[in-house]
């Protein structure tokens, strides 16, 4: 059962009503609330905030209500979203540090280099670090596994890069985090050269593909689609090196730049 048909049985049992009188106070069928309470129908905004009002729970089920709408939509959701959501993300970069790894000197070099003006920047700056406090600072932290290549261990000015080298290594150390490489020696061929991809699977069990690109990149939800991407993602995981090589090898480019 969703968290949704949980909660709106929770709350009309503690307000002591059955179907039927919760279907009369809201003029609506009982079958319809029977509905809501299976999962098999969503409150509409103005159903759910009469919910709300009858069961005297703020804008508890508008706001289950909405985030079940999108459930079943997910490409209505902003990747955001769903990395806040998530259990488990995967992630492949070839050239630059994944997003939720980038320290921000790093980030603000990376978005200089583009055409932007300087309050752009910050905004852009602003979002990801939003998005790495609402994946890393939750009470369940996520299980985040990165394949990186080799390649953008190299890119960044001297200070920047070593900076965000060293936090690569520091975030290698935490057991919800994995982090491997995929050396030069490796790449060859190989699907991942087709672009950056990121894998969320949900809480439930739901997996959700992000595929970026220079403007706002784009969801694949389909169950086929999703599984030729992890398809992907495994193929370009079998040409890294282990965690603790990938760590080794961060080490000695550390070194170099002392």
């Amino acid at each position: 059962m969703s968290e949704l048909t949980t909660e709106l049985r929770r709350l009309r049992l503690a307000r002591r009503m059955n179907q039927t009188q919760l279907a009369k106070a809201l003029r609506v069928s009982k079958s319809l609330i029977a509905s809501f309470e299976t999962g098999r129908l969503v409150p509409k905004e103005d159903t759910a905030q009469a919910l709300d009002e009858v069961l005297n729970s703020g804008d508890k089920i508008q706001q289950l209500a909405d985030e079940a709408r999108g459930d079943r939509q997910p490409w209505l959701r902003p990747w955001a979203e769903h990395e806040r959501r998530a259990a488990l993300l995967r992630c492949w970069e070839l050239s630059i540090i994944p997003g939720l790894l980038q320290r921000e000197p790093y980030m603000r070099e990376l978005f200089a280099a583009s055409p932007w003006s300087k309050s752009k920047v910050d905004d852009l700056i602003r979002i990801r670090l939003g998005r790495q406090a609402a994946v890393f600072t939750r009470d369940e932290p996520v299980e985040l596994s990165c394949l990186i290549g080799e390649a953008a261990l190299h890119q960044g000015s001297r200070e920047v890069l070593k900076d965000q080298l060293g936090y690569l290594v520091d975030a290698s150390h935490q057991s919800n985090v994995r982090i491997r490489v995929v050396p030069d020696r490796n790449i060859g061929l190989n699907p991942g050269l087709n672009g950056p991809l990121s894998l969320a699977t949900l809480g439930d069990g739901r997996r959700i593909a992000y595929l970026d690109d220079q403007l706002r990149g784009r969801m694949a939800s389909t169950a086929a689609d999703v599984i030729e991407l992890e398809w992907v993602w495994e193929a370009i995981n079998d040409l890294s090196l282990s965690t603790t090589q990938s760590r080794d090898l961060i080490l000695r480019l550390i070194d170099e730049h002392n």
